[in-house]
């Protein structure tokens, strides 16, 4: 399927949990260290390839004065997602609406930029963000303050991921190096794993397990850890040549992960490999700038996107070229 273009910088794209062929992409203008952002709704065309913006349609999009570094849709509303924002804000946009009446709700609580979002998948009533000013904050759409703000990370918090068992436990990566685990009901965080030497961009859950976090940094490595015995990490995954910018672990095959990287590449990983030379199942070098948006369809087995600085979003199944037609 070929690419859709769009006029700024990618930065991340999401599947939509409702409908197999919806997804959204957050944009930057100027790689997003100033200027608009755009929020994109595209949707994947049934026609023959070539036609009707050759099988990636776009249906709506939502202007911002400041880059958009993230996106996440809503668990319990099909129409509605919510996008971090570089000013610091959260902005809440309902695609039953025009544009002109959008976003409906815009939350601004952070003092710095918020890099990460993620919509609660079990108890599907709450959000989290993650901001550069070091914090995360619990929202809900019925109340214009933050539930909750999550303090201890002392550097810039790029990733945040609910588990996906577990109602009140998520996971944060930061730039302090430590991934952090968190209970809501707590005050603090219930564990902190110096996980890496360097930053930590990335993480997120294996959706097979409560007990397995995934994280990427800086220093080039995909870290598997079981937060029943964090001393060590399972495994380690290497062959990225630049810093790992996201993470997604597949809803529907145990033990795969995709990543994307300022290397340009999107990989595909089997942790549960029995060998090195198993560990890598694919490897993508369809983007012609850093590569930093992936994301995996929990509707549909197999189907990938992603999106990078050249201003390109990709939708393709895993065993495919990316950029065939």
């Amino acid at each position: 399927m070929p690419a859709f273009k769009t006029p700024f910088c990618g930065y991340a794209v999401r599947f939509s949990p409702f409908y197999e062929s919806r997804l959204a992409v957050a944009t930057a203008q100027n790689f997003g260290i100033v200027g608009n952002g755009r929020l994109h709704i595209l949707e994947l065309s049934a026609g023959p390839p070539g036609a009707a913006g050759g099988g990636i349609v776009p249906t709506a999009a939502f202007d911002t004065a400041d880059a958009i570094y993230d996106c996440a849709w809503c668990e319990d509303n099909d129409q509605l997602l919510v996008a971090a924002v570089a000013d610091g804000s959260l902005k809440v946009y309902d695609l039953s609406l025009p544009p002109q009446s959008n976003p409906v709700r815009s939350f601004h609580e952070h003092s710095r930029e918020v890099h990460a979002v993620d919509w609660n998948p079990v108890r599907k009533d709450s959000f989290l963000s993650a901001s550069w000013d070091d914090s995360l904050k619990l929202w809900t759409l019925d109340r214009p303050l933050s539930l909750r703000t999550l303090r201890g990370h002392s550097y810039c918090v790029y990733s945040v991921a609910w588990s996906p068992r577990h109602a009140d436990v998520l996971a944060s990566a930061s730039g302090d190096g430590t991934l952090r685990l968190w209970d809501i009901r707590e005050p603090e965080a219930t564990l902190v794993l110096p996980a890496h030497e360097l930053e930590i961009l990335a993480c997120d859950w294996d959706k097979y397990s409560d007990c397995i976090v995934v994280t990427g940094s800086v220093d080039k490595s995909i870290r598997v850890w079981d937060v029943r015995s964090p001393r060590a990490p399972i495994t380690e995954m290497l062959g990225h040549g630049y810093a790992i910018r996201r993470l997604r672990c597949s809803p529907h095959r145990e033990g795969f992960v995709a990543s994307c990287s300022y290397d340009m590449s999107v990989r595909l990983w089997n942790y549960r490999a029995v060998d090195d030379s198993a560990t890598t199942v694919a490897r993508w070098d369809h983007h012609t700038e850093f590569a930093v948006g992936v994301d995996m369809s929990v509707l549909v087995d197999g189907l990938m996107a992603s999106t990078g600085w050249d201003e390109l979003v990709y939708v393709w199944q895993i065993g495919t070229d990316p950029r065939a037609p």
